[in-house]
């Protein structure tokens, strides 16, 4: 870059803080790997299974439990977001919103994200293992293996890539039910499903938005043709009412209260109204507030269910 030989002729940066500006850089491009955003919403959702399940398993919440279930999650989830990089490396650098990643841009160099991906995923399911319990460590695994070798080579094959990497986006809840008390029952099933269908209108918005990124890398995300906005439509509109439906469950079963039932009956309304304007007006416009909703919707349900269980 211009801007190298102008600082070295001034000689404005002496050589220990350019050194501690590459150092800076390199653990950024670390950090970038993990997705920390993407991990955010994976703790939410965990948290909410293991809040769910500890609440009905223990007299005194184990708070302990929940940070070591946390840890463990993110290491293994950060593992896979580095790998899953590190195997779209070259349909990254086609992309615009991909470009900076850091390996596209070499502040990681990839041998080095190999073995970064790998210890992370590995000490994340050993830590599950030893401080909560087998199941939740064998899940975590099995998440990480469905995200990399089903979702991550279907996404440039076919655009059912979406609904199969459904079923490992929507497992941290269960993670967190079985790290609280060691087993899966109906009601950790449907945190699944919530999570589950909530990713179709999500994953549609960012689809759309991204659509000519995708289509630039060769990826099949969505369909070529005419069908391709029919096939957004269905895949935003139909999941998108029965998560309505699919939320108001456990206040009609009699598991949760009226600020739950009043709760995920207007977020889901909402929720509903972002994905059916989007659907019927698909626009830069529609689909970046359908992502904001969708964003805002699934940590607000989680909280109302937590805090308002029978």
């Amino acid at each position: 870059m211009a801007t190298k030989p102008i600082l070295a002729a001034l000689d404005v940066a002496p050589v220990p803080r350019r050194h501690g500006l590459v150092r800076s850089g390199v653990l950024s491009g670390y950090w970038s790997l993990t997705k920390p955003d993407v991990n955010f919403l994976i703790a939410v959702t965990t948290a909410a299974g293991f809040c769910m399940a500890a609440t009905a398993s223990f007299a005194h919440f184990p708070w302990a439990s929940l940070v070591h279930t946390l840890v463990g999650t993110v290491l293994v989830a950060s593992g896979a977001a580095t790998l899953n990089q590190l195997i779209e490396l070259r349909f990254d650098g086609q992309m615009r919103r991909t470009a900076r990643r850091p390996l596209v841009s070499r502040k990681v160099q990839p041998a080095h994200a190999w073995w970064f991906g790998i210890s992370l995923s590995a000490a994340g399911a050993i830590y599950l293992a030893t401080t909560t319990n087998a199941l939740a460590s064998w899940l975590s695994t099995l998440t990480l293996l469905g995200y990399l070798f089903l979702y991550t080579p279907l996404k440039r094959k076919t655009p059912l890539c979406t609904l199969l990497g459904a079923f490992p986006g929507a497992t941290p809840p269960l993670i967190g039910w079985a790290a609280a008390c060691g087993r899966l029952d109906g009601n950790a099933w449907l945190l699944f499903a919530i999570v589950f269908l909530w990713q179709f209108p999500h994953f549609m918005a960012i689809a759309w938005m991204y659509r000519e990124d995708y289509a630039r890398a060769g990826y099949l995300v969505l369909p070529r043709g005419k069908c391709r906005d029919r096939f957004i439509a269905w895949q935003t509109v139909l999941p998108s009412l029965a998560l309505l439906v699919v939320a108001l469950v456990p206040a009609i079963r009699g598991e949760s209260g009226i600020v739950y039932f009043a709760g995920a009956l207007v977020l889901g309304g909402a929720f509903f109204g972002y994905s059916a304007r989007f659907a019927f007006q698909m626009s830069s416009v529609s689909a970046r507030r359908l992502l904001f909703a969708s964003i805002v919707y699934l940590p607000l349900l989680l909280a109302f269910l937590a805090l308002d269980k029978k």
